[in-house]
């Protein structure tokens, strides 16, 4: 876990880099090295990325930098987009040199059984090998029709954590007081997605320094970091929130 978490806070600024598998060569995941670079110079504590990744971009250049794999997919060309199956395994990833696997389960959704099955198979591996595991919980279904609840949100974070996640991502409820009873009763540790692009870094480092005031651990954010036109800049001013504990108003001085 020290490999990606901050040693001295214990808390993570992880910049995942999965979505070429569901959408496509997303702007800012073309160029690799170039943003692997970028955000390990800004702060991030790890990076998240699928196997076939690795070999153009982890570690080429720049300051080392915790990797995550991840083991599960889907893509949004298919009918069942919410149904996540594992491509990866904890060997491919040992052997690879990760830090950290992760996988993600969409709970309410229809295939919601085998993806419980695939986590809990993958939990088990993680303890005989001693790989830390990340759980991606979101509630996304048919019978879903909040992604942001709290109490949805709260179920898939505690559900992770008994399934055996070492950390637990999940998306910030919108206000400290909800967020705060996520932490709560999940138990294990707690980083925010970044979501779809935001409007503005200050709606980014607002979210960020709320989500660390109620309990959080950190954060798992994709595109608000990598498809900024700042990307070290926006990258130095969330990890001072989340490593160093500044304010917002602190922070945006790299932003300048």
């Amino acid at each position: 876990m020290e490999r990606i978490l901050d040693r001295k806070t214990g808390n993570a600024v992880i910049v995942p880099m999965d979505h070429g598998i569901s959408v496509g060569p997303l702007s800012g995941l073309v160029d690799m090295k170039k943003t692997v670079n970028d955000v390990s110079l800004g702060g991030a504590t790890a990076v998240l990325m699928h196997k076939g990744l690795v070999r153009y971009s982890y570690r080429m250049s720049g300051k080392d930098v915790g990797l995550i794999m991840h083991l599960s997919a889907s893509t949004d060309l298919g009918p069942t987009t919410n149904s996540k199956v594992l491509v990866g395994s904890i060997e491919e990833a040992i052997k690879i040199g990760a830090d950290a696997v992760s996988v993600h389960i969409n709970f309410g959704s229809e295939d919601e059984p085998n993806m419980l099955e695939s986590i809990g198979d993958i939990s088990r591996k993680c303890s005989e090998w001693g790989m830390p595991l990340l759980v991606m919980a979101y509630p996304r279904g048919p019978q879903i029709k909040n992604q942001y609840d709290p109490d949805a949100i709260a179920h898939c974070a505690r559900a992770a954590t008994e399934l055996g996640a070492d950390l637990v991502k999940v998306s910030y409820t919108g206000d400290i007081d909800s967020f705060r009873e996520v932490c709560r009763g999940a138990l294990a540790p707690i980083v925010i997605a970044g979501g779809p692009k935001m409007d503005s870094d200050m709606d980014i480092l607002n979210m960020v320094h709320d989500s660390m005031e109620a309990g959080g651990h950190g954060v798992s954010i994709g595109r608000n970091v990598f498809q900024n036109n700042n990307v070290q800049g926006i990258m130095k001013a969330i990890s001072s929130i989340v490593l160093d504990g500044y304010s917002v108003d602190e922070a945006a001085q790299y932003l300048k």
